[in-house]
């Protein structure tokens, strides 16, 4: 990105992203180098991800929503990313403040609306999430389950997430050959013990544990509902402390009307203002 890009720094429940508007920064403009220079948290402005809402999107929708992580992959959808696209679209203009926001992912169209400040988004239908026996579970980790709710996750429900070794369990789960290429996040859950649950996430493409994940949340959401722990809607506390809230229908093996409500808050505006001195 050339100095004087403008940006808006986001967060979805600590979740936190760069997003450009695609009517003044191209799609072009954004390499895996820029990505990663502007996402460092010293030299950068700090970011799990970017985000570019591009006006170039297909009949019916607002915008078309490219997604980055921060070590410059590209990924098919962001939950909480698009909690914050949904939010900063209508603060933008690019999409009604007090309407339904249409917007094109890699992953199919999804649909948001922001009320009294809080956004939602409507996910695709997906499939119900399925047992992964193959999956390297170690001695005393319960059945780890994957769902693909826009992206592939890998659920661990567990007694305590507090006490799990995410950093050392992570890397292997998240490459786990019986998931396929690309890999998945991992997420672990557990009960609070009033009816919600609490969450962490080792997120591909950061590689590494992120302060919340939105489609991590709708996977967790599901699998706790198989297993009778929950039924929708399930509210889950992120390592930020906000919740994202879950509600879906299941219709014989699909999730259906998949809503996810949370965080998109504007932090601030910025503008790049030197390259780096090489």
């Amino acid at each position: 990105m050339k100095p004087g890009t403008v940006f808006y720094k986001m967060t979805g429940s600590g979740n936190d992203f760069l997003v450009f508007d695609g009517r003044f920064t191209r799609r072009e403009e954004i390499t895996p180098e820029e990505i990663s220079r502007v996402c460092d948290r010293r030299h950068g402005a700090g970011a799990d991800g970017v985000i570019l809402l591009d006006p170039d999107a297909p009949a019916g929708a607002h915008f078309s929503f490219h997604f980055w992580n921060n070590d410059g992959s590209e990924g098919p959808m962001c939950g909480n990313g698009a909690l914050c696209a949904t939010r900063l679209a209508a603060l933008i203009e690019l999409a009604p403040a007090d309407g339904v926001v249409r917007f094109a992912t890699q992953a199919g169209i999804h649909e948001g609306k922001v009320q009294d400040g809080r956004p939602a988004i409507r996910l695709p239908d997906c499939q119900l999430p399925v047992a992964l026996p193959k999956a390297a579970a170690e001695p005393g980790e319960p059945e780890i389950s994957l769902m693909i709710p826009s992206v592939p996750h890998l659920v661990l429900v567990v007694d305590d997430v507090n006490r799990v070794e995410l950093d050392r369990r992570g890397p292997p789960l998240r490459h786990d050959p019986a998931i396929g290429p690309g890999g998945a996040n991992v997420n672990w859950v557990s009960p609070v013990g009033d009816g919600t649950f609490r969450m962490r996430t080792y997120e591909r493409g950061v590689e590494g544990e992120t302060l919340a994940c939105g489609t991590g949340a709708v996977a967790c959401a599901v699998v706790l509902a198989g297993l009778g722990l929950a039924r929708s809607p399930v509210r889950i506390w992120t390592q930020s402390g906000l919740p994202l809230d879950v509600g879906w229908v299941r219709t014989g093996n699909t999730a259906t009307s998949i809503v996810l409500s949370g965080e998109g808050r504007l932090v601030f505006r910025g503008v790049i203002a030197e390259p780096p001195i090489v």
